[in-house]
C-alpha cells in the first residue's frame, strides 16, 4: 500500500469522516500531500557522503473560506500530513533535520479551493529560509518573483529599528526579518493575536518594506490594513495587539 493510500485510509476514520464533508467540492487533503511530496522533490540538496537532504517543515496556506471550515480539524490533519510525509521521505531514503513539521495557516488572497505549500529546511537552532511557494488548485498557479534582498546601497546604510510601546527596541539588519510568535520567526513577540509567521520586513540598506505573510489577523500600518508597503519614519505598525513604531537613525 502506497503512502497516499495509507493516508486516505487513516483519513476515513478521522473525526468520523468529517474531512469528506469539509472538503467536498474544494481542496482535498490528498492534494495537499501530493503537493508536499512535489515540494520535497523540488528542493533536494546533496550532502557530503551522497545523502539527499529535503525540507522538513511545511506551511500550508489555505484560502480564508477553506481555513475557517477546516479550523476544528487543522491540528489532526497537520499531524496526519506530517506522518505521511515522513513515511514518503523514508521510502525515498532521503534525510531531514529533526522531525517533519506541518503547520496550517490562513492565506489571504487565495481563492476557495486554492492552497499554497511553503517548504523549508528547519534545524530548530536558526531562523529558516523559506522557499518561494507556488499556489495549488490541484495544479500550479505560478507566483510572481519573490521579493529579494538587494545589495546595500553605496556609502553605508541607515540604522533602522522598531520600537514597542513599552520602549523595547528591535534593530533591523540588512536582509529579511520575519516577525511572529513561533520558533521560526526571527523577531518573536509573545502576542496570541500574532501568527507564527506573521509579517516580513525586507531592508536593502535604503528602503524598508513590510509584507504580510498571510497572517490570520492581518498587518496594519497607520491604521490601514496592508499586504506590502514601504515604511517611513514614524509609521505605526500594528500586528495582533502589538504596536511598533518605525524609527530611522542617520
Amino acid at each position: 500500500m502506497s503512502v497516499l493510500q495509507r493516508f486516505e485510509k487513516r483519513l476515513e476514520g478521522l473525526v468520523e469522516g468529517a474531512f469528506a464533508k469539509v472538503f467536498k467540492g474544494v481542496v482535498h487533503p490528498v492534494e495537499i500531500l501530493n503537493a508536499m511530496q512535489r515540494e520535497a522533490e523540488a528542493h533536494k540538496a546533496i550532502l557530503a557522503g551522497g545523502r539527499t537532504l529535503v525540507p522538513n517543515r511545511y506551511v500550508i496556506d489555505l484560502s480564508p473560506y477553506d481555513h475557517s471550515r477546516l479550523a476544528p480539524y487543522a491540528a489532526a490533519l497537520a499531524q496526519e500530513l506530517a506522518q505521511s510525509q515522513a513515511e514518503f521521505i523514508g521510502e525515498q531514503a532521503w534525510t531531514v533535520y529533526g522531525d517533519v513539521i506541518v503547520e496550517i495557516e490562513r492565506g489571504e488572497g487565495l481563492d476557495t479551493g486554492m492552497f499554497r505549500v511553503t517548504a523549508e529546511v528547519f534545524s530548530g537552532d536558526q531562523p529558516p529560509a523559506p522557499e518561494p511557494p507556488p499556489a495549488y488548485p490541484g495544479g500550479y498557479e505560478q507566483p510572481g518573483p519573490p521579493m529579494g534582498s538587494p545589495p546595500p546601497a553605496p556609502g553605508g546604510h541607515r540604522n533602522v529599528r522598531l520600537v514597542s510601546g513599552d520602549g523595547r527596541t528591535y534593530p533591523l539588519g540588512i536582509g529579511s526579518t520575519v516577525i511572529g510568535r513561533g520558533d521560526q520567526a526571527t523577531l518573536r513577540l509573545p502576542d496570541v493575536g500574532i501568527s507564527r509567521r506573521h509579517a516580513r520586513i525586507d531592508y536593502d540598506g535604503n528602503q524598508v518594506v513590510l509584507t504580510d505573510l498571510g497572517s490570520t489577523n492581518g498587518s496594519m500600518v497607520n491604521g490601514q490594513r496592508v499586504s506590502a508597503v514601504a515604511l517611513n519614519p514614524g509609521d505605526m505598525v500594528q500586528i495582533g495587539t502589538t504596536t511598533l513604531t518605525f524609527r530611522v537613525d542617520g
